[in-house]
């Protein structure tokens, strides 16, 4: 998805690191309990350090909608967190993106059109009445919206095997989007087999199956995935097990199938985290997801050795767009009466993607 964020004035891209951190600290100290500046666990650390809460996209969202005193949500996240910050803050509350360009490649892998585009020929070849639809949080207002409307679910990372248990309640096989990999992950964590499960490519006839594969299929999984977690292979974990034999792998469900089931430990990022804390003292950890999460992590706890599964490092290269001259840009702006790079949603489709979004908040 295209979107465009203007250069910033040179004053910001050639103010030094100490310099912009002076003028964040002048710019959240004039606008007080005005401004909130959420930061998402993947954040790089001269961002995280202006962060208000650090957290998940959905639990972040869920924080700025109890900040009622604040007039400004400052999102240090991605594109479709922002949304779902402005889905369920109040009518009162501006959210702002510090750059516009902070996408998701895989909540770009579905769009509205592929999806309604699958949805009806799906219709063509089953019952679509029996077919539940399940988008993840990593996707765009207008999926979610999609999903409220025909009757599925959002779902996290840490929900999922919940709220596909929920959806086998209504239906018969669920469409579950944008990334394969944790709807494949966690229907095999609930004992259905591989078997069961194609993958819906949308730039083919009928995602690249025969009718007979959509009709006996349980779980039709969208061709997407996270750009950084398909990194981490089986590989990485045998290198990692012949200097470690001692270590624990813990990895993001976004991962591999095959990955996943190499490993000793398998969560979302709050998992992780928990993994790491829960950790005896001198523990040898490789984890498999984003760096700035991970480098993070070994900097809070020097008495055990944290590392990423894969030694190349691969940031999340949209997440690594927001910066301090970016977030400086926009608190500034701020005070001077300006709101710039604010997301929004309009109402019906904030309608239907809050319905989905508590659906959610209903199973678990």
């Amino acid at each position: 998805m295209l979107r465009l964020q203007s250069p910033l004035p040179e004053g910001y891209t050639d103010a030094s690191p100490d310099a912009l951190a002076d003028r964040i600290i002048a710019a959240k100290a004039a606008l007080g309990s005005r401004v909130f500046v959420l930061g998402h666990h993947y954040q790089r650390d001269e961002v995280m350090r202006w962060a208000d809460a650090r957290g998940d996209s959905f639990g972040l969202s869920r924080i700025a909608a109890d900040q009622h005193e604040a007039e400004f949500i400052v999102f240090c996240g991605v594109h479709f967190m922002a949304e779902s910050a402005d889905i369920l803050t109040g009518p009162h509350q501006k959210v702002i993106l510090p750059d516009l360009n902070a996408g998701c490649s895989m909540a770009d892998m579905a769009d509205l059109d592929s999806v309604e585009e699958a949805w009806e020929a799906i219709a063509e070849v089953t019952d679509i009445d029996r077919v539940v639809p399940i988008t993840y949080m990593n996707s765009s207002a207008a999926l979610k919206a999609f999903v409220g409307r025909k009757g599925g679910a959002v779902c996290t990372s840490s929900n999922a095997r919940a709220v596909l248990a929920w959806a086998f309640e209504r239906g018969d096989k669920v469409l579950f989007f944008p990334d394969q990999h944790l709807g494949r992950n966690t229907g095999v964590q609930m004992g259905y087999g591989l078997e069961e499960m194609r993958v819906w490519n949308p730039r083919l006839d009928l995602g690249g199956l025969d009718e007979r594969e959509v009709k006996e299929s349980k779980f039709l999984l969208w061709k997407g995935h996270c750009s950084v977690h398909q990194r981490f292979t089986v590989a990485h974990i045998e290198a990692f097990r012949a200097e470690h034999p001692d270590g624990l792998v813990v990895t993001h469900p976004e991962c591999a199938h095959e990955t996943v089931v190499a490993s000793d430990r398998v969560g979302s990022t709050d998992f992780i985290i928990r993994e790491v804390e829960a950790a005896p003292a001198g523990a040898v950890i490789a984890i498999a997801t984003e760096i700035h999460l991970v480098q993070r992590l070994a900097n809070e706890h020097p008495d055990k050795t944290i590392v990423s599964l894969d030694p190349l490092i691969c940031p999340c290269s949209t997440m690594f767009r927001i910066d301090d001259a970016h977030l400086c840009w926009v608190l500034e702006r701020l005070v001077a009466g300006e709101v710039v790079n604010q997301i929004t949603v309009d109402e019906e489709t904030a309608q239907w993607a809050k319905v989905a979004l508590e659906r959610m908040l209903a199973i678990v």
